[in-house]
């Protein structure tokens, strides 16, 4: 079934005693998982699109606040420079890829071709048109090796993104996260929906998924990413006949009080109801 935006639960919460406890078992979890890759030379690929104020940002400080410095890196992605542009738009990002064994985020990607760069006529439509097949190849190409890839796409509803915008504006230690730019798009959002759409039909491939994340509640955003990564860490390590084994000191896990498998088989409750 094709993912979309729409039916997306914008409602779901997470308690926040239990966020706290999930939170702190899934950073060590991740610790954990970030080693394993290391030992076995497999890259991760870590890709966050989602509407502005989506929490992106949040999202990635909680995912490496507990990884180790050494083995990962943050990519922020904006409009590419003017030498740049003189290359394929892919060329960019070829150049940013982990070493097998590490890690790489980025925060937006290189599917701005088929979001800002169509929606702002940046790029023809006979360019944004042949992009998903392009990056689709360009993804193929990297999980046929050793590579693991996994997009977000994090999502707000509209007067969620308002309110957040305005404690931006008022916050002089946020305001700086808040451009006109952020404003006009707000007018935008229709047409970014429908091309975000249009990029899971195209882009949703088992190699390369796209997981949506309903991001109204920041504490479930943050929990829910964390969760589906070491999950798809899992799938794709039994895939290589691996075994993602505990290497840490197993009282970290203890001292949360929750195991990681029960979180990552648990399911979230019907709409507007608080996970207990």
């Amino acid at each position: 079934m094709t993912q979309n935006l729409n039916t997306l639960d914008l409602s779901i919460e997470l308690d926040k005693k239990m966020y706290k406890k999930k939170l702190k078992v899934l950073q060590y979890e991740m610790l954990n998982a970030q080693q394993f890759l290391l030992n076995n030379k497999i890259g991760l690929i870590l890709v966050f699109e989602g509407m502005d104020a989506a929490g992106k940002g949040g999202a990635i400080k909680r995912l490496i606040e507990r990884a180790d410095p050494r083995g990962y890196i943050v990519h922020p992605i904006s409009a590419p420079q003017p030498h740049e542009l003189r290359y394929n738009y892919l060329q960019r990002f070829w150049r940013k890829l982990p070493q097998h064994g590490q890690v790489a985020i980025f925060d937006r990607s290189w599917y701005g071709r088929v979001l800002v760069e169509r929606i702002e006529g940046f790029a023809t439509k006979e360019e944004w048109s042949r992009a998903y097949e392009e990056i689709n190849n360009f993804e193929k190409i990297l999980t046929a090796g050793d590579y693991i890839i996994i997009k977000f796409w994090l999502h707000v509803s509209d007067e969620e993104q308002l309110k957040r915008f305005k404690e931006r504006e008022n916050d002089p230690y946020k305001s700086w996260k808040l451009t006109d730019e952020d404003w006009r798009n707000r007018e935008k959002t229709p047409q970014y929906m429908d091309a975000a759409n249009e990029m899971f039909e195209k882009t949703d491939k088992k190699n390369a998924p796209w997981i949506l994340v309903p991001g109204n509640d920041k504490k479930y955003a943050r929990v829910q990413v964390l969760q589906e990564i070491i999950a798809h860490i899992e799938r794709e390590a039994k895939k290589r006949g691996l075994h993602l084994t505990n290497v840490l000191d197993k009282t970290h896990l203890e001292e949360a009080e929750s195991s990681s498998l029960e979180m990552l088989e648990e399911k979230p409750k019907k709409q507007k109801q608080k996970i207990k």
